[in-house]
């Protein structure tokens, strides 16, 4: 799948966010029928919500959107594109109504040293990290370091991570499958134009066939002076959160694989 299409502006809000609704709909591949009985409305109804024949309530417009899993902050999209006001929050991260939240993320980040841990937003952005996760970033170029910083980006470059991680394609293999997946999710234009970046940063590495090679889990090899150490990685994100902003956030912690690695990172940390 590819992004959703723009959202057109022209005609009312209903018809507007009918259109959003129907683009929603073929993005999941999902019939009138099919989701009329996902969210329990009759296909008429829904085919004069799409049309722009009814105008549906804040209320119904959440259910479908919720029915369709639109994240939170599309789910805001389609209220305005309706003519209603958002529900769920999305101020941004650096706002005081985020405060707390990111105090919660740096506890986080902060009881799980010394195993590197960091925090993404919807872009994979780094947001912040604890101090073990700065191994990472040794002989990176300073340019991929400037704001905002994407740790995918670092991953693959030429000038990043990539040239310390002895299993580059495995890993090129794992991330470009894992960023198609949410943009098969999402549709995010942004992602969309990310993977395309990457493709092109590992195009000389063998990324196929690595599915199936690597046991329960796929581990990130990495280079550290004439150490390599072995990482699992553990997502981690905010289930029931009803902000947009705080929904996107990911955490990853990086977990070692074998007991070497987990004796290199524990002394570091004395």
């Amino acid at each position: 799948m590819t992004a959703l299409p723009v959202l057109d502006t022209e005609g009312d809000g209903a018809s507007r966010a009918g259109s959003l609704l129907r683009q929603w709909r073929l993005h999941r591949r999902l019939s009138q029928l099919e989701l009329s009985n996902r969210a329990g409305v009759s296909t008429r109804h829904l085919s004069f919500v799409e049309t722009g024949r009814a105008n549906p309530s804040r209320e119904l417009l959440l259910h479908l959107g919720r029915s369709l899993g639109m994240p939170l902050r599309d789910c805001n999209r389609l209220l305005l594109a309706a003519g209603f006001a958002p529900v769920f929050g999305d101020a941004p991260l650096d706002a005081p109504e985020q405060r707390d939240t990111l105090a919660a993320v740096q506890r986080v980040l902060d009881a799980h040293e010394p195993w590197p841990a960091l925090v993404m937003d919807r872009h994979w952005n780094l947001v912040t990290a604890n101090k073990a996760a700065m191994m990472f970033v040794e002989d990176v170029s300073p340019q991929l370091m400037t704001p905002p910083v994407n740790v995918l980006r670092v991953c693959l470059h030429p000038d990043g991570l990539a040239p310390r991680i002895a299993n580059l394609g495995a890993m090129a293999h794992h991330v470009l499958a894992s960023l198609q997946r949410q943009i098969d999710g999402l549709g995010d234009p942004v992602l969309v134009a990310l993977a395309d970046e990457f493709r092109g940063y590992v195009a000389h590495v063998d990324i196929e066939d690595h599915d199936g090679d690597h046991g329960l889990a796929v581990t990130m090899e990495l280079r550290r002076g004439d150490a390599t150490l072995r990482f699992v990685s553990l997502i981690a994100t905010f289930g029931s959160a009803v902000d947009a902003t705080t929904s996107e956030l990911t955490i990853e912690t990086f977990l070692p694989a074998d007991d070497a690695t987990a004796d290199a990172l524990l002394e570091t940390r004395l």
